[in-house]
């Protein structure tokens, strides 16, 4: 594969709330491929940081992503790097990720885009994670099968795994932790299919059989939805294969602020997965023992967020998220 680092870093930069939006193009076989990089305003150079890509679903754009699963508020006090990789069009004239119905080079690509990230950032290398909606959930469980060494952890909305990924071409190089967040009644990519990838990364990270499950509060009555997280525990080097389960959920973004079908809100998708993915490193879970200490030496809450990623100040009878200055999440439901 040719490819050549391009310095097209500034073809549009924007300052948002105090950080850096970057649209980047890489060149890459012959053709240039394009994504956003969102920098906080937390990074520095001398510090390792983590990275997560944020991949988009079929028809969609890196733009339209960045907006629609958005981490941006929660990279700006947990400290990552983002990056929203735009996909090329296929054979019908939609853009998308290849999982193998098309034949662009979306991996050559995403290793490439990779390597480009670490040589113009400190990245922990070891904290390096994948999301996406939909086809882009999908594409984020190919990189953990094809692109293993390099991603610590996965999780997916409204996405799958193609049975011939799960049959046949699916090979991790490490216990890998896994999050689905997926609706009952989505219509396009259905609800059984991601039971399929589950059961494989259950199976394959060596998880209980039987899950642990927890109703989550109903705290939005008027969504049409309620929903189950459900978790594989106990795998190995401590990874848990999870699912959030929507009931009556549609192809949607829980929490976004754009919704488009039943969109639940008693939950905050992108808050649950940077929770998910900060529990581990690439060699499995993060040092428990050391987390807690900070927690109660040091932690310092920055900010409290409610499920709709709104900051609030009234602290009871509503679940909310409290983001602390090392960047772990904790979820809080304090009654009054």
């Amino acid at each position: 594969m040719r490819l050549l680092f391009t310095a097209l870093a500034c073809l549009f930069s924007v300052s948002v709330f105090g950080q850096q939006t970057l649209n980047d193009s890489l060149l890459v076989d012959g053709i240039y491929r394009h994504f956003i990089t969102y920098i906080p305003s937390t990074y520095q150079q001398s510090q390792a940081t983590p990275l997560v890509f944020n991949f988009h679903g079929r028809t969609s754009s890196a733009q339209a992503q960045m907006w629609y699963g958005d981490f941006r508020n929660i990279a700006d006090t947990a400290n990552f790097i983002l990056v929203h990789p735009q996909g090329l069009l296929d054979n019908t004239g939609v853009t998308h990720w290849n999982i193998g119905q098309s034949t662009v080079d979306d991996i050559g690509f995403i290793n490439a885009l990779y390597q480009y990230v670490l040589s113009n950032y400190n990245i922990d290398i070891e904290k390096v994670y994948s999301t996406g909606m939909s086809n882009g959930g999908n594409f984020s469980y190919l990189l953990a099968c094809s692109m293993s060494d390099k991603f610590a952890a996965i999780a997916s909305v409204t996405g799958s795994m193609w049975p011939h990924l799960i049959q046949v071409t699916c090979n991790p190089s490490h216990p890998t932790p896994v999050l689905e967040i997926h609706g009952t009644s989505d219509l396009i990519v259905p609800y059984n299919s991601a039971l399929d990838a589950i059961e494989y990364w259950r199976n394959y990270n060596n998880c209980d059989l039987n899950p642990i499950t927890t109703s989550i509060p109903d705290i939005n009555t008027e969504d049409n939805s309620v929903v189950e997280h459900i978790v594989y525990d106990n795998g190995d080097n401590g990874v848990t294969t999870e699912l959030f389960k929507i009931t009556n959920g549609g192809h949607t973004w829980p929490g976004t602020n754009f919704p488009n079908g039943v969109t639940n809100y008693d939950i905050n998708a992108s808050l649950e997965i940077w929770k998910f993915f900060s529990k581990y490193d690439i060699n499995g879970t993060v040092n428990e023992v050391s987390s807690i200490t900070n927690h109660n030496i040091n932690k310092q809450v920055v900010k409290r967020i409610d499920a709709l990623g709104r900051e609030v100040n009234h602290t009871t009878n509503q679940i909310l998220f409290y983001i602390y200055d090392d960047g772990s999440v904790e979820k809080k439901f304090i009654v009054e």
